[in-house]
């Protein structure tokens, strides 16, 4: 049920430690590896994966996105047929594959009409480049509309939807996560421990960890709340009372719900990996999921 987010390789770890993490996680038994074009900056991420993942191909499934900007200009980016067809060929170089298993569009692109964006990637899966295609950022409208037009028109649908999603950030329960239920989609949730703030390493008063995500910077300022801390240390004291971690109950409360698919979480050692792999292992009864919605609300 844990994903692992490949957004830290050719940013924070190199080809030794893309690999290290990639190669602790397979031995950990998880196969998804969710990065993006732009992801280490001019595809670094991808190149990294690709020399990493030579001979274990087959062993993985490889999901990547696009859309973000990829160089100067108006058709280096979106979701147009032109840069489309540009940016999985280039994806699939860096990856050293021949086939995506799961391609989404990266961020929604108001300047391109839906119906083109979808019968570009309907050509990618018959084409044999791209298995599946989900989105990422996308308004529960919007997975309506690209429903519906795949419906109308027998195009590939959309299988998966990327959103925030955490015990911290609920928004995507309003619209999205019923639309993708609704439309046959698993949700993905990204920053499933809200910036490290439910792993319990940051206390209410206290300095944060020198060198973690939330150390200084407006991030930390918008994180570090008391409003945050107050549902925070209520959600540490309610898994501490059923013998498990802050971090075990944010990842589990994800993994149980009905909707998810798998959840990414970044790791940039490979001991995070081993403890990610094992954090989505409670399955919360009813009962508890009701009681930890309470808290978090």
């Amino acid at each position: 049920m844990v994903g692992i987010g490949c957004n830290n390789f050719g940013r924070r770890l190199d080809l030794d430690g893309t690999a290290a993490v990639l190669n602790q996680a397979i031995d950990e038994g998880i196969n998804l590896f969710d990065t993006a074009d732009i992801y280490g900056g001019e595809g670094a991420s991808e190149d990294l994966m690709g020399k990493a993942l030579e001979g274990k191909r087959h062993q993985v499934v490889l999901a990547t996105k696009f859309a973000g900007p990829m160089g100067e200009g108006p058709m280096s980016k979106g979701t147009s047929r032109n840069h489309i067809i540009d940016a999985v060929d280039a994806s699939l170089t860096r990856l050293k594959t021949d086939y995506i298993d799961l391609y989404q569009v990266h961020f929604p692109d108001p300047l391109t009409p839906m119906e083109e964006t979808m019968r570009a990637l309907d050509d990618l899966v018959r084409a044999g480049k791209v298995r599946y295609i989900g989105n990422s950022n996308y308004a529960g409208w919007q997975i309506a509309n690209a429903h519906w037009i795949a419906q109308q028109y027998g195009m590939t649908p959309f299988i998966s939807a990327q959103n925030e999603w955490s015990l911290l950030k609920r928004a995507v329960e309003t619209e999205i996560v019923p639309a993708a239920q609704e439309f046959g989609l698993g949700v993905l949730p990204f920053f499933p421990l809200s910036s490290g703030l439910l792993t319990g390493k940051y206390k209410r008063g206290q300095d944060a960890p020198e060198g973690t995500r939330l150390s200084a910077g407006p991030m930390a300022e918008r994180a570090l709340t008391d409003r945050n801390f107050d549902v925070v240390e209520k959600l540490e004291e309610y898994a501490t009372s059923h013998g498990h971690t802050l971090l075990e109950l944010a990842m589990s409360w994800l993994a149980s719900h009905p909707a998810v698919g798998s959840v990414i979480a970044g790791a940039t050692k490979p001991e995070q990996v081993t403890s990610n792999a094992a954090s989505a292992s409670w399955v919360l009864t009813d009962e508890e999921r009701a009681e930890v919605d309470a808290l978090a609300r």
